[in-house]
């Protein structure tokens, strides 16, 4: 039996990232909340930025480390973390998209979904 996710739960987890990249230094988080869209698939994205490889792998393992220990929950799958350019992170009703400057202008993820609702946050973990 599967059980869904009520959003609650999305939302509790999305803030439970967050978290983790505001103690990790992560740069220009921003929450993309999709749950209105009829063509999204997650809740919410949430999006980072890290200034070099080895600090998008450290946001990457804070976060996981953060929803392991708050909610005891695991991601269904992450990829990118070999090149720390971009790692993508599912937590198949939250996706972690963390990226290098470049990566991030490159694909401009936020642009993208411009019709999704958009929280920024302060490097101090302040909405904007």
């Amino acid at each position: 039996m599967m059980i869904k996710k009520t959003q609650a739960d999305s939302q509790t987890l999305s803030q439970v990232i967050i978290n983790g990249l505001i103690e990790r230094k992560g740069k220009d988080i921003v929450l993309l909340d999709l749950r209105h869209l009829q063509k999204a698939v997650v809740d919410y994205f949430v999006i980072c930025t890290g200034t070099s490889d080895t600090h998008v792998n450290a946001l990457k393992d804070a976060v996981e480390i953060q929803v392991k220990r708050e909610l005891a929950e695991y991601a269904r799958s992450v990829e990118g973390e070999r090149k720390g350019e971009w790692v993508l992170i599912d937590y198949i009703d939250v996706v972690v998209h963390i990226f290098q400057e470049e990566k991030r202008q490159r694909y401009d993820i936020e642009e993208l979904w411009g019709d999704a609702k958009r929280i920024r946050f302060s490097d101090e973990g302040k909405m904007l």
